[in-house]
């Protein structure tokens, strides 16, 4: 579960997070929309534990970001837009150096990095160094690497970014998995067909705020339009 109250963040004199407050319970496949610069990534961050808020709180799993956050960490998988690899390991070695990090017995670890990287179609490239493959097979490597502990958590930004149409299949597949399997799920996307595709709930933030969230049938049935292109414009168009 994630539990995220009143959160602000604050950068001089933006404010890019302003009171965001939202609940994505257990199971639950949530995807966050929103144009560029509307918080969706600081509001990760913060989540993740790479920021600090302003003021407000994050909880994952009932652990407060701010005062536990190695238990809410624990339970967390992140996988950001732009994925940080020790380009010197091969993956086999970072998803290692990941395992040991989340306190992995090594059985589970081989185990679990070998199950989701045969998924991914990564066997021929687990001996090579990280700093040899191309973008979309690091951000696989990434992926793999995030989920192999089995975290209760699972938040991805812009995950499909660099991935080709057979390992975006794979994700989503996985993802609606874990979800169906009681793991909260929590997307940030530019695709509104992942989110129409995927979505239990869909949010859309605008200008740092929680602007909607429910359902595709509930945002249809609010905006008055069976298209999530037109409610997604409408809500975040200046003047519209």
């Amino acid at each position: 579960m994630i539990e995220i109250e009143r959160l602000t963040k604050q950068f001089g004199d933006l404010r890019a997070v302003d009171g965001v407050s939202l609940t994505v319970p257990t199971g639950q496949f949530f995807v966050i929309l929103g144009p560029n610069a509307a918080g969706k990534t600081t509001t990760i961050k913060v989540m993740a534990g790479l920021m600090k808020p302003t003021s407000g709180s994050v909880r994952i799993c009932g652990f407060d970001g701010g005062t536990h956050p190695l238990e809410a960490r624990r339970r967390l998988a992140y996988v950001p837009d732009f994925p940080f690899l020790y380009d010197k390991l091969t993956p086999a070695e970072f998803f290692r150096f990941n395992g040991k990090l989340f306190g992995m017995e090594d059985a589970a670890m081989e185990a679990e990095a070998g199950r989701l990287a045969k998924r991914f179609n990564l066997g021929e490239f687990l001996a090579k160094p990280i700093e040899s493959l191309s973008h979309g097979t690091k951000q696989r490597v990434a992926i793999v690497s995030a989920l192999m502990h089995s975290p209760e958590v699972v938040v991805l930004d812009e995950p499909m970014v660099g991935l080709d149409p057979q390992h975006a299949r794979v994700l989503k597949d996985i993802l609606r998995e874990q979800a169906d399997a009681g793991v909260t799920v929590f997307v940030s996307t530019h695709q509104l067909s992942v989110a129409e595709e995927m979505a239990d709930r869909i949010g859309i933030m605008h200008q740092g705020r929680l602007v909607a969230v429910g359902s595709h049938a509930e945002l249809q049935a609010a905006n008055r339009d069976n298209r999530l292109e037109s409610i997604f414009l409408s809500l975040t168009n200046d003047g519209a």
